[in-house]
C-alpha cells in the first residue's frame, strides 16, 4: 500500500509491510492482512500480515536454529554486533521517528525523544555482553569447590505494547542478544511498523538471519498468536509488556516544602507525554494543602499552552490518543469524577477531532478528587489529571499506597529525611525522588504488587533474565592424596 503513505522516508526500503522470518520478508500463511491507522487522521495508511498460530512454528524453529549458531559467538563479537546495530539505528533516526509518529500519534519531537532514549539500550547492553560472569567459591565441605556458570536460555518471545514500540523492543532485544538468546517479537497491532524496521537494521548490522524474527497480527488474532508463541516447546522465555489487569496507577506527591516550579515542570513531562499514555505516567496527583491552590494555578497555566494537532504538524506539542478506546475511558473517568463532586478546571473532558478527523482529547484537569472515583482506582492512560489535597505525610503515604498496583511513585520535597522515609515506605518498584523520570538503560525497571514480575534494564538484572545458572561441584585432592 505504498500509494497510501502520507510521508516520504530518506530510505523507503526501511518500511516493511511484512513479517520477517529467517531474513525473509513474508506474508501470513492465510494471506490475510490488517489495516494500520494514523491516529491523527483516523485513516488507513499501511497494511501488515495478519499472522495466526499457523505462522508460529516457522518463526520459532528459525530462531532456534539461529540460536544454535549464535550461541557459539564470543561475547566481544556480540558486543560488536550490538554496537553496529546501534550505529544503524542512529543513522535511521529521522525515518524511525516519522514512522513512529504515524503509528502512535505522538508529536514528532516526542518520537525523536523515544528514539534517542531507546538507543541507550543498545549501547548499554553492548557493554553488558562482555560482563556475564559465573563464580567459584569454597564449600562448607572440605576439599570441595562450588562453580557456577551462566548460559543463554535459548529462544525468547517478546510481546510489545503500542505506546513505546521502539523503546520496548530495544530494551528486550538488547538484553536478550547480549545474553546470546534469539527472539521472536510480536509488535502491537496499533504500532506494528517500527519493529520490522528495527529488525531490518539488525540484519544490516550483521546479525545472522533468525536472530530477530517478527510476526505482526491484528487485534482479533493477538490472543491466539500470542498463546501459540508462548506455549511453543522451543520457546524458553517470554517477556511481555502490555495490557492486562496489571498496570500503573502512579501517585505523584507534592509537599509544602517542595520546589514548586520544578515539581510542576516534572509533572508536565510525566503527565502529558504521549497524551498521558505511559504506564509510569502520573495517575494520581496529591498536593499538600498549603500549596494546593498555587500548584493548580501553575499547572493550569502551563497545560493551557499545549498546541494540539497531528504529530507530524509543525508546532504540535500534544498529539492524538493512539486508540479510540482510550477516548472512551477518559470520558468515562471524567464523567464519574464530576458526578461525585469533582470540578473541571481546565479542558472539556470530551473527545474532539481536528478538521473532523483523528482521536484527540484536550488535556483535562479536575480538582476536588476523592478516593472513591474511578480516576483514583484505575489506570487512566489518557490526557486527564485529577488533583487531590492532603494534610500530613502519614496521609500522603496511606493514599499513595492505597492501590493494588505498584509500578512507580514520585515524591517532591526539600526535606532529605522525608525523602528517605518515603523511599522506604512507598509501595512501588520505582521511586522518583524530586524527579519525574527515572527511566534509563542503567536503571532497573519494574514494579511490585500487581504491576508486573521481573526487571528490565540495569546492571546484571536484565541480562540475567535470559540466562540459566549451572552449578558444578568439584572435589579437590588434598596434598599428598589421590581422588
Amino acid at each position: 500500500m505504498a500509494d497510501l503513505l502520507p510521508f516520504q522516508l530518506n530510505d523507503p526500503t526501511l518500511l516493511h509491510q511484512h513479517s520477517l522470518i529467517h531474513g525473509h520478508w513474508t506474508t501470513a500463511a492465510t494471506g490475510q492482512t490488517f489495516d494500520v491507522v494514523d491516529p491523527g487522521t483516523g485513516e488507513v495508511w499501511a497494511q501488515c500480515p495478519d499472522n495466526g498460530p499457523e505462522d508460529v512454528d516457522a518463526a520459532v524453529v528459525s530462531a532456534h536454529q539461529a540460536f544454535l549458531e549464535y550461541g557459539a559467538l564470543m561475547p566481544r563479537k556480540r558486543a560488536q554486533l550490538l554496537l553496529s546495530w546501534h550505529s544503524k539505528i542512529t543513522s535511521a533516526r529521522d525515518d524511525l521517528a516519522k514512522i513512529l509518529t504515524y503509528e502512535t500519534g505522538k508529536p514528532l519531537a516526542e518520537s525523536y525523544g523515544e528514539s534517542d532514549y531507546s538507543l541507550g539500550f543498545t549501547w548499554w547492553f553492548a557493554g553488558e555482553a562482555e560482563r556475564i560472569h559465573g563464580s567459584i567459591s569454597a564449600s562448607a565441605t572440605p576439599d570441595r569447590r562450588v562453580l557456577v556458570i551462566k548460559q543463554p536460555l535459548g529462544v525468547a518471545v517478546a510481546l510489545a505494547p503500542w505506546n513505546f514500540p521502539i523503546a520496548m523492543i530495544l530494551r528486550k532485544l538488547g538484553a536478550a542478544l547480549a545474553a546470546c538468546c534469539t527472539m521472536v517479537a510480536k509488535p502491537s497491532p496499533e504500532s506494528p511498523l517500527t519493529c520490522p524496521a528495527l529488525a531490518d537494521l539488525a540484519l544490516r548490522a550483521g546479525f545472522p538471519p533468525g536472530i530477530f524474527n517478527v510476526l505482526t497480527t491484528s487485534l482479533e488474532k493477538t490472543l491466539a498468536l500470542s498463546e501459540a508463541m508462548c506455549v511453543h516447546p522451543l520457546v524458553k522465555k517470554v517477556t511481555f509488556t502490555g495490557s492486562t489487569r496489571l498496570g500503573g496507577n502512579c501517585p505523584f506527591v507534592i509537599f509544602d516544602d517542595a520546589d514548586l516550579d520544578h515539581a510542576v515542570a516534572q509533572l508536565m513531562l510525566l503527565k502529558w507525554r504521549h497524551a498521558g499514555q505511559a504506564c509510569i505516567s502520573a495517575n494520581r496527583v496529591y498536593i499538600q494543602a498549603g500549596v494546593y491552590d498555587e500548584v493548580i494555578t501553575l499547572f493550569k497555566k502551563q497545560t493551557s499552552q499545549f498546541v494540539i494537532g497531528h504529530g507530524a504538524t509543525a508546532g504540535t506539542t500534544l498529539g492524538a490518543v493512539t486508540v479510540p478506546s482510550g477516548l472512551d475511558k477518559a470520558e468515562d473517568q471524567v464523567e464519574d469524577a464530576v458526578s461525585q463532586g469533582a470540578s473541571i478546571v481546565l479542558g472539556t473532558g470530551k473527545r474532539q477531532t481536528m478538521n473532523g478527523k483523528g482521536y484527540f482529547f484536550a488535556p483535562t484537569i479536575l480538582t476536588g478528587m476523592t478516593a472513591s472515583m474511578k480516576l483514583s482506582r484505575e489506570e487512566t492512560f489518557g490526557p486527564v489529571c485529577g488533583l487531590f489535597k492532603f494534610e500530613t505525610e502519614e496521609e500522603a503515604i496511606k493514599l499513595a499506597n492505597d492501590t493494588s498496583m505498584g509500578l512507580a511513585t514520585y515524591v517532591f520535597s526539600r526535606d532529605s529525611d522525608r525523602l528517605w522515609r518515603l523511599f522506604e515506605q512507598m509501595e512501588a518498584g520505582m521511586i522518583g525522588l524530586n524527579t519525574g523520570n527515572g527511566g534509563a538503560a542503567e536503571s532497573p525497571c519494574g514494579g511490585i504488587k500487581e504491576s508486573g514480575y521481573g526487571k528490565e534494564s540495569g546492571k546484571d538484572v536484565a541480562v540475567n533474565e535470559y540466562l540459566i545458572s549451572k552449578t558444578g561441584t568439584l572435589t579437590v585432592a588434598s596434598s599428598g592424596s589421590r581422588i
